[in-house]
């Protein structure tokens, strides 16, 4: 089932990158409407587009998910339900397909909202109390992004049609309500503050999910929805509050990564960074360099997930990265493929995350921006190479701490084989992408800033891995200030903001009710209240029963008061 999935999407993928170069060559786009229902001259149609841009984001998802359902195959090998596994991720991949492909709000709906319900049945795939709080939270704030398309639908009225592919870059929409709802939808999907404590949360579904959800599918959508909208964000106040929310998201997930000892939430974390500054650069007018960091993007997180689930899978499914260390001298491929999404993540030069990160941070330094932006950028790119540096101490290259040694290795070959693929396309695609479809910019920087992103990624590198060297040698520093520590490393406290301020009340009320209606007046005059009436009723009955001569005296002594009474 996993072999035939991954050919089907494989083929799909192939075929897709075969007609987006034709069509970005001709410069042309196929634009299929069906009107389904006319109302008073506003239409509903169902619509697709196929355009170079879609076909090709397209291709990248049915890749990788081709990579990740091959590796479900050895990861996921002894689980009874691995069918039903395959169906929920190739409906997953549907709905996401269906909303690259709609120009349409009404028909991108369906995608966006299959993505909503198919990510609550992955999340909760295992069943327990916290995948099932975990389902919860990334359903519930993924329906504020539903609520915000449906209401930037009736706003859309007001333009006599929902193909928003006519409308964007006109003055009409970019004046319009709709677009912030959109944003607002946009920033849910991608996890933008102030609704970022799913993302991590989310961690609870199997590996192989985490790797597809966080590479080209669900969090991505938000972000490729605003670039589909981007003509019209251009200028508006919509783009300068997106600015700032994206590169506060970009520092406080940098943060918060530094202080994660979980090696799944750090790479998570890892990529609500990255949405940060692919939601920044957006707003700051580059809309393909966005489309460029999402694609490349795409393929080392996905590469670093499946690493993460083959060392989690050798070393008896714990995730704590102190229960590892010098995993190279056991597992030299799945090190060598984890290293190289790594130094591409911190965008070494000529690796995939290099020509996209760094044209970003260049075109960043070139621009009107404000002080307090430019040291975000700059310190989060510090803080990305510092965390990637510190997961190699503590898991890769550090002290020994397991205590299973020789079931360690990494010799599964339908994990492996998934992962030296995508190693390739971690090296290479940035190059390759870089080369065939976007334009050259020309950058004016001086020695300084031209140096600047370097310099940040090697002294942020070397600190993440000298100071944690001295951790482990000397007494822990953080202690002394657990406050701070504590709010860098639970995401500014929006974890328990999420979950404890929308769920306090309720329990408060919920309790209030239980004491003053299940355990009070309602069980006094309800089901308890009846049962003690039937109670002594019988018991008067059971008297009555007794054929005692006095009862029988005594009962024909009232009826004939009555009787006396009465006439």
């Amino acid at each position: 089932m996993a072999v035939i999935s991954m050919v089907f999407l494989l083929s799909i993928a192939c075929l897709g990158v075969w007609n987006s170069l034709s069509l970005l060559k001709s410069n042309s786009c196929y634009f299929l409407e069906w009107e389904l229902i006319s109302v008073n001259s506003v239409s509903v149609e169902m619509a697709l587009i196929f355009d170079w841009m879609s076909l090709l984001f397209l291709s990248f998802v049915c890749f990788i998910s081709s990579m990740v359902l091959y590796y479900s195959g050895g990861y996921m090998m002894e689980d009874k339900n691995i069918v039903r596994f395959i169906y929920l991720v190739l409906g997953f991949v549907a709905s996401m397909l269906f909303l690259i492909l709609s120009p349409n709000l009404i028909s991108i709906l369906l995608g966006w909202d299959g993505l909503g319900l198919v990510s609550y049945a992955l999340v909760i795939y295992y069943q327990n109390e916290k995948s099932a709080a975990a389902g919860m939270l990334t359903a519930l704030s993924n329906r504020i992004g539903d609520v915000a398309i449906l209401l930037s639908i009736a706003f859309l009225v007001d333009l006599g049609g929902w193909n928003f592919i006519f409308y964007v870059g006109g003055d009409s929409l970019s004046g319009s309500l709709a677009l912030w709802f959109v944003a607002i939808a946009a920033m849910t999907k991608s996890a933008q503050i102030p609704f970022s404590a799913w993302l991590p949360a989310a961690m609870a579904a199997p590996t192989p999910v985490s790797a597809l959800v966080h590479s080209s599918t669900l969090v991505t959508a938000g972000v490729y929805l605003l670039i589909r909208f981007s003509p019209s964000l251009s200028g508006t106040l919509v783009s300068t509050v997106l600015l700032l929310i994206g590169c506060s998201t970009m520092f406080m997930a940098g943060l918060g990564a530094n202080f994660e000892t979980d090696l799944k939430k750090i790479i998570a974390l890892s990529t609500l960074s990255q949405l940060g500054v692919m939601v920044s650069i957006l707003s700051f007018g580059g809309a393909m360099l966005a489309f460029f960091h999402l694609l490349t993007h795409a393929l080392f997180k996905a590469l670093l997930f499946m690493c993460a689930g083959s060392i989690i899978h050798s070393v008896g499914e714990s995730q704590d990265i102190r229960t590892m260390g010098s995993l190279v001298s056991f597992m030299p491929l799945s090190v060598m493929c984890i290293n190289l999404a790594n130094l591409s993540l911190c965008g070494i030069p000529f690796l995939a995350g290099f020509y996209s990160k760094d044209l970003i941070l260049e075109v960043v330094f070139m621009g009107p921006l404000n002080v307090i932006c430019l040291i975000m950028y700059g310190v989060a790119t510090g803080l990305t190479a510092s965390y990637s540096f510190r997961l190699v101490y503590y898991s890769l290259s550090g002290i020994w701490n397991l205590n299973c040694g020789s079931s360690v290795s990494d010799e599964d070959t339908l994990m492996t084989g998934p992962m030296s693929v995508l190693t390739i396309g971690a090296v290479a695609s940035g190059a390759v992408i870089s080369w065939l479809i976007f334009p050259t910019y020309l950058v004016c920087l001086n020695f300084f800033f031209k140096m600047l992103t370097l310099m940040v990624v090697l002294l942020g590198g070397s600190i993440g891995y000298f100071l944690n060297m001295m951790v482990v040698s000397y007494n822990l520093k953080s202690i002394s200030s657990y406050k701070m520590t504590l709010f860098s490393g639970s995401m500014w406290f929006m974890p328990f903001l999420s979950t404890l301020g929308t769920a306090l009340s309720s329990l408060k009320i919920g309790t209030f009710y239980l004491q003053v209606s299940d355990n009070g007046w309602s069980e006094y005059y309800g089901g308890q209240g009846m049962y003690l009436l039937m109670k002594d009723s019988s018991k008067i009955l059971q008297i009555i029963q007794e054929n005692s001569i006095k009862i029988y005296l005594v009962m024909m002594l009232i009826w004939m008061v009555g009787f006396l009474l009465v006439f």
